[in-house]
């Protein structure tokens, strides 16, 4: 396969970090308080946003040009003492990597001007040259010098299943009929384009590792629309496939994998065998049960629903103070136990006020440093 790498950035040209309390957190190590980050933090709720994304012209103008998607990835930042930045991008950069043609319309999700949907199209899918790429590697590079040790950074792919709901469906679904067709129709393609994909976001990851990412998630945004067997053989299979392919650390220092499957809830138990440090939650789970069921072997992350985010602020202080005495109080002195990252179920809703985020980050903190003083 073609997959060549950028060269390595060494982690001795990057300033030492500051707080590490999410680092620590999915090695399941004590932090001082719950270390909290949003999935989508950096995006269209935000003002400041959507003034770079008018300069950039174009969804993919603002996520192909280093300056602007090292600006976005900084924004939330500099308005929440949050504990963790993510690289801005899209989980759509690898297929579009393989000729697919991705673009995005204001206001409408990505589509992909030649989807995949018989044997010949699959037959031409291969591993891209990770050089075309290069724009998120240099994106990476950036944000991470630009961050300057304040926070650690996540760069992220989307999962080998859910890339190939895109690449069949050649937009999003609400049915999965085309990918779901080829799937029971063809197993032997799906398969084959499962293979490729995997291996394709493996390179990514590692890439993105080497350029400078201290972490890094995997979105299986989709897998919760299989049934039950489908979903082990046809998503958990293949997010296996890319952990067993990634960099466990990177000049001596260990980059957390994290696993979230949206829907993923039913599966728990068979998702704690992955080879990850963190699992993902969506806001479905009850997060007592999940650290039941996995927290000896796993960090979880999550999992406030999103649309809390529109009631007031005291009542978003009262639900994430449920969300996390439902998890508890978290492991507290030497060695490794039960640890929790706060996280939304899912990501940030465009619509969501600023301020309100800026209540959720307050009171997670406030209250998580509470717990763990027995208030």
């Amino acid at each position: 396969m073609n997959a060549t790498a950028p060269r390595p950035t060494p982690a001795s040209s990057y300033a030492p970090l500051q707080n590490d309390t999410f680092i620590r957190a999915c090695l399941r190590q004590a932090t001082e308080h719950t270390p909290v980050w949003l999935m989508r933090q950096a995006g269209r709720y935000l003002p400041e946003y959507r003034a770079t994304r008018a300069l950039a012209g174009s969804f993919m103008g603002l996520a192909t040009n280093t300056d602007y998607a090292t600006e976005v990835t900084l924004q939330p930042l500099e308005r929440y003492p949050l504990d963790a930045a993510i690289l801005f991008s899209d989980i759509l950069t690898v297929p579009d990597a393989m000729g697919l043609g991705l673009s995005f319309a204001l206001g409408e999700g990505p589509k992909f001007a030649h989807p995949v949907r018989d044997e010949a199209a699959v037959a031409q899918l291969a591993v891209p040259d990770m050089d075309k790429l290069r724009y998120v590697f240099d994106a990476v590079t950036s944000i991470r010098r630009a961050l300057n040790g304040r926070v650690p950074l996540i760069g992220f792919s989307g999962s080998p299943w859910t890339l190939a709901c895109y690449m069949v469906e050649g937009a999003g679904s609400d049915d999965y009929r085309l990918v779901k067709t080829m799937m029971y129709s063809r197993p032997d393609l799906m398969h084959r384009m499962l293979q490729i994909n995997a291996d394709a976001v493996a390179a990514y990851l590692n890439a993105q590792i080497e350029a400078g990412a201290q972490a890094v998630m995997i979105f299986d945004s989709w897998g919760g629309v299989l049934a039950d067997g489908a979903f082990q053989q046809f998503s958990l299979a293949y997010t296996a496939r890319v952990l067993a392919q990634l960099k466990r650390s990177h000049d001596g220092v260990t980059i957390p994998r994290i696993v979230f499957t949206k829907g993923g809830g039913l599966w728990l138990q068979q998702m704690a065998e992955l080879d990850c440090e963190v699992l993902g939650l969506d806001w479905t789970v009850n997060l007592a049960q999940a650290r039941a069921l996995v927290g000896h072997s796993k960090a979880l992350q999550g999992n406030i629903d999103p649309n809390v985010l529109f009631a007031n602020p005291t009542q978003i202080t009262d639900q994430v103070r449920q969300v996390l005495d439902s998890f508890g109080a978290p492991h507290a002195g030497a060695g490794q136990g039960p640890t929790h990252i706060f996280n939304l179920g899912h990501g940030i809703s465009q619509h969501t006020p600023p301020d309100h985020v800026a209540a959720l980050v307050a009171a997670v903190h406030s209250h998580s440093r509470n717990l763990r003083s027995g208030r």
